[in-house]
């Protein structure tokens, strides 16, 4: 038993310490951000963006686009709650959370209609929802934020922008924009935001996003955000 708890308590450390190396060398003030990171109020939902039979986007090189969403979402999840945050996943597995329907078309209508009920039936929430981008052309590539048109959620996508360009890419020179034409993000009632961490149809960054240490430049770049988000203390959540 106690060679058991002496592995656990290790692997923690571990884990502890490969997060902060990471926040280290990406130069950001871990000292500021931690400060403001523990909002008992708000619960952080993580949308892991498809899942299931509707695997989204498929990259060039045949990486599914709800697959690389949910590692992406599960590490996410571990990082905010390391750092003191209240978390809530919508999907844990590879799945789609549709409820009814018969054909293709119903089920992933079954799906965003679920997806809204468990955003709007949390209080005091914030949404980060996982997706990957894709497009026809293959030179495309960079991180691009997504934002609702609740209050507060341009500043969250501004925050997060910002942070991804310094830590992924310093020569993206993408703005976030409003999410007009996502059912998602225009149903919910709370700050949302939907975070495109890359392009899939780019052969170089689809490497990329399958590599966990390039995931966790992810996360911590979005974790990093959220803290100076709720640091700035009336972040306009509606309940």
């Amino acid at each position: 038993m106690g060679r058991i708890f002496n592995w656990r308590v290790g692997s923690a450390i571990l884990i502890v310490a490969v997060y902060f190396l990471i926040y280290c060398t990406m130069r950001h003030n871990l000292s500021a951000v931690t400060a403001a990171i523990s909002d008992e109020r708000t619960t952080i939902i993580i949308d892991a963006g498809h899942g299931g039979e509707d695997g989204g986007a498929i990259g060039i090189g045949g990486a599914s686009e709800s697959q690389i969403n949910l590692a992406i979402s599960q590490r996410l999840e571990q990082l905010l709650v390391f750092m003191g945050h209240q978390t809530s996943m919508i999907r844990s597995e590879d799945v789609s959370v549709h409820t009814g329907g018969t054909s293709i078309t119903e089920r992933k209508v079954s799906d965003l209609k679920n997806r809204v009920s468990i955003v709007n039936q949390i209080p005091s929430a914030v949404l980060i929802s996982i997706h990957q981008n894709h497009f026809s052309e293959k030179q495309y590539s960079g991180a691009q934020v997504f934002y609702a048109s609740t209050e507060g959620s341009r500043r969250l996508a501004e925050m997060t922008q910002e942070q991804l360009r310094e830590c992924l890419n310093p020569n993206n020179n993408r703005t976030c924009k409003q999410a007009e034409s996502v059912y998602l993000m225009n149903e919910i009632k709370c700050p949302g935001i939907l975070v495109e961490c890359g392009f899939l149809s780019n052969e170089k960054e689809e490497q990329q996003l399958l590599q966990p240490e390039y995931q966790k430049k992810i996360i911590c770049a979005i974790g990093c955000a959220l803290g100076q988000y709720l640091s700035e203390g009336d972040h306009h959540i509606e309940v």
